[in-house]
């Protein structure tokens, strides 16, 4: 038990510092990590209601109304009726959002892509390896929230 707490403290103090890492690749263009997030969830998994996105993203569904409202004023998002239930309200991407989304994953992408070039080929290797695990493991956080 111990063991494995150890583990998950030195998991945890690695994830933290590759999140404050990658946090820094993203580009400057006034986008908060909430919003960007939001616009990924969008692109992704498709219409949400305002209460299911303001749970996925951990703010309240104030919060998340004024952050929708602004992605619609920008053109990145829209509100609908949803198809089945047209007195139901959903928040979809927009191509706009979707160009967004796609335009700042590159831009991270060729960021990450020349540190990577600065490492040794074992690490390379270690962190191509790793992949598939850490994606399971984002599946797991997201079936969970």
């Amino acid at each position: 038990m111990l063991a494995a707490r150890a583990d998950g403290d030195r998991l945890a103090a690695g994830f933290d510092r590759l999140f404050e890492a990658l946090r820094r690749l993203n580009p400057a263009d006034g986008l908060s990590l909430t919003t960007a997030s939001t616009l990924r969830r969008l692109d992704r998994c498709g219409d949400h209601r305002l209460s299911e996105l303001a749970a996925a993203e951990g703010v309240t569904q104030p919060a998340m109304t004024q952050l929708v409202s602004r992605l619609e004023r920008d053109g990145l998002a829209e509100r609908c009726p949803e198809p089945a239930d047209g007195r139901v309200v959903v928040v979809r991407i927009t191509e706009a959002g979707r160009e967004v989304v796609r335009r700042r994953r590159a831009e991270r992408a060729e960021r990450l892509a020349a540190l990577i070039e600065h490492l040794p080929d074992r690490d390379r290797a270690a962190i191509e390896a790793a992949l598939p695990a850490l994606d399971h493991l984002g599946e797991l956080l997201t079936d969970e929230s």
